[in-house]
């Protein structure tokens, strides 16, 4: 399935509307983005990425593991990973190397490149402790010069309104930094959701909503719908 088009130049024109709608923040470390496909939450997942830091040329992107059943963080063993805009090298900070095929970070890829960033840290996350997600955090705090991309889906195949009740309280969660009710997020990236929290604490980042929509808004088809939202910190 090709979450984008694979086609460089409509890639391009793409994702250039999608940075075009910018957002100016002062500041900021990371974002946090959805990962459906681009035609459906591409232009919110834009808006986040045109806050990123423009001297920045790293990232470190946490995304969900959907197809491998994995416990504990994985990163790729490759050197390079590939879109239609070509390469960009891989780096890692000591944890462990394995295969990664999962859309959730490579999504957020061709928005990176497009920005101009050089390398990047792709991590996989499957189920993590409490304790597991402190000690990711804290390695994550130790990477000098580097932007942190968020990846995650909140509510999945919900009726739209029941879909937005669910989602403010995940959105709620997260704007808190509420780990005693962390428990109560839904999304698919929930495990990733847990290191950014901690990160947050860490360091003393607020998470500022950007946008929430969901595929309704998209499609108009309201009776299954997927949400997705935006921060920056």
């Amino acid at each position: 399935m090709d979450w984008y088009s694979q086609n460089k130049n409509e890639l391009d024109m793409q994702v250039d509307d999608f940075l075009n709608q910018k957002i100016k923040k002062s500041g900021v470390h990371g974002i946090v983005v959805p990962h459906a496909g681009y035609e459906f939450s591409g232009k919110i997942a834009g808006k986040a990425f045109s806050a990123l830091k423009k001297s920045v040329k790293r990232a470190v992107i946490l995304g969900p593991s959907h197809h491998t059943s994995l416990l504990g963080v994985l990163t790729s063993y490759k050197k390079e990973a590939y879109t239609p805009f070509g390469s960009i090298n891989i780096f890692n900070e000591g944890f462990d190397e394995g295969e990664i095929q999962e859309h959730s970070i490579d999504n957020q890829v061709p928005f990176l490149q497009k920005l101009g960033f050089k390398e990047i840290l792709p991590l996989m996350i499957g189920q993590i402790s409490d304790m597991q997600a402190v000690r990711i955090a804290e390695k994550l705090s130790k990477i000098n010069k580097a932007s942190y991309i968020f990846s995650t889906d909140l509510s999945h195949f919900l009726p739209y309104e029941q879909a937005i009740i669910k989602d403010k309280k995940t959105i709620e969660i997260i704007k808190n930094l509420d780990l005693e009710n962390a428990d109560k997020i839904d999304a698919c990236g929930k495990f990733p959701l847990l290191v950014l929290i901690n990160l947050c604490k860490m360091n003393n980042w607020q998470p500022k909503l950007i946008e929430y929509k969901n595929s309704g808004d998209v499609t108009g088809d309201k009776t299954s719908v997927v949400g997705y939202s935006t921060f920056y910190f």
